[in-house]
């Protein structure tokens, strides 16, 4: 790849990290193919449309398709700047699972060629950038891989995760500073050039191993935090507190920063991540381990919370609102949201409503348990029981006058106002006829 001129590109998975970073480099003026196994995503990409919903993606997309800058594709073609940006979960024992990484080695193999670089921007647990530069070697026996050969390399491979929160994809992936692991340092310098055409924050060169554990580090420290404060709220429900009110005296201390508690938590970072630390370092990592426990207990605990106010009032309507894993998204994975309010579902059937002003229909689980979508405002004016699992701006907004006489559980904290005696006098139970 010429340094004077724009690399041609090509972004393998247009998911929520995949088409943000496709857009962001096409509108840098780089020509993008976009990768992906779904014809439907790649009609819709082609339309100038999209799939998912982040704020300001739309305009971007449609205006980038528009100038021939971005286009998408369930083939692959070469070009000179590969991007890999594939899930990678885990499974049942919380074992990382990079098939989809390994998989998109298997998709650009064939049309690598000499003075190509490969980026792998996926969350994935420390080696994996080695384990794909293993899999181009054995694919390509033709070309000199870095690591592998004492000459001068004819590729170049790294890894460089995001580091963006869902809702600002798009000025974090442009602002954020990026740490760039290389496979060797001349991979990193690779990299950087890339990388330097649409990032405005700065870009650290170090080993591929160290980035992979970095993005690790992150979410597991903020996992950690949470679960502190999922913990506080599980003590403060036992001693009769309002943890609300505790953390934010507690937080004006000068050194203390307590987290927002919440039912959970969610998406396919912080929910995911630090298993990978832990299914590395299963004896080292006690607390990792068991921050993880709390987050995913809290669910539980809020299910137990619910189900006690919901069998209190058998004739009570119930509304859940919010199914996202975080405010004012459409993403709904490892939601502890979607958790509570199925579980709730499958065991009251048709008295419990779904509003998630995100989603177009409910998710799977929800069939055949007799819970219907409703808006917010017909859950004001139907439902008795209101419990707050998402704190999308929307339910923010709503007026005390309006949920005054309603029993409400909110797990999010965004009703302070809400008089106590509402959440626990059946005499200010107003129940739908």
């Amino acid at each position: 790849m010429k340094s004077d001129t724009k690399p041609d590109v090509c972004v393998v998975g247009l998911g929520y990290i995949g088409l943000p970073t496709a857009a962001v480099i096409a509108r840098a003026g780089c020509k993008v193919r976009g990768l992906d196994v779904s014809q439907r995503v790649v009609d819709t990409i082609n339309r100038g449309e999209i799939h998912i919903e982040e704020v300001d993606l739309d305009g971007l997309v449609q205006g980038v398709v528009a100038r021939g800058l971005l286009s998408a594709s369930t083939t692959v073609a070469p070009a000179d700047v590969f991007v890999i940006a594939v899930p990678t979960p885990f499974d049942k024992d919380h074992a990382p699972d990079i098939t989809y990484v390994l998989a998109a080695g298997e998709t650009i193999a064939p049309v690598l060629k000499a003075g190509d670089v490969v980026i792998l921007e996926s969350t994935s647990p420390v080696g994996t950038t080695e384990r794909l530069r293993d899999l181009i070697a054995a694919r390509r026996p033709d070309l000199k891989v870095p690591g592998l050969t004492r000459e001068t390399p004819d590729i170049a491979i790294s890894y460089c995760p995001e580091r963006v929160l869902p809702g600002r994809i798009l000025e974090e992936l442009t602002n954020n500073d990026r740490s760039i692991g290389g496979i060797t340092p001349r991979c990193a310098r690779k990299a950087l050039a890339f990388y330097k055409r649409f990032v405005r924050g700065e870009c650290v060169t170090t080993d591929a191993r160290s980035a992979e554990m970095t993005k690790l580090v992150e979410n597991a420290y903020r996992d950690v935090n949470i679960a502190f404060a999922n913990e506080l709220s599980i003590v403060s429900d036992r001693m009769g507190l309002n943890v609300w009110e505790v953390i934010r005296l507690a937080n004006r201390h000068p050194r203390v920063n307590i987290l927002s508690p919440g039912p959970g938590v969610g998406g396919h970072c912080i929910a995911v991540d630090p298993w990978f630390i832990v299914h590395s370092a299963p004896e080292e990592t006690p607390l990792i381990r068991t921050a993880r426990g709390v987050n995913d207990g809290k669910m539980h605990h809020v299910i137990q919370k619910a189900d006690e106010l919901v069998t209190a009032y058998p004739d009570a309507r119930v509304a859940c609102l919010g199914l996202a894993f975080k405010a004012n998204i459409d993403d709904f994975r490892e939601s502890p949201a979607r958790f509570v309010a199925a579980r709730l579902a499958r065991k009251y059937g048709d008295r419990v409503h779904i509003v998630e002003p995100y989603a177009a229909e409910l998710p799977m689980e929800f069939a055949d348990t007799g819970a219907v979508q409703i808006d917010v405002d017909e859950a004001l004016e139907t439902c008795d029981i209101l419990i707050v699992l998402v704190d999308h701006d929307v339910f923010r907004v709503v007026p005390l006058a309006e949920r005054a006489s309603k029993l409400v559980y909110d797990t999010r904290g965004i009703w302070p106002d809400q008089p106590q005696a509402a959440r626990k006098a059946p005499e200010v139970l107003r129940l739908a006829s």
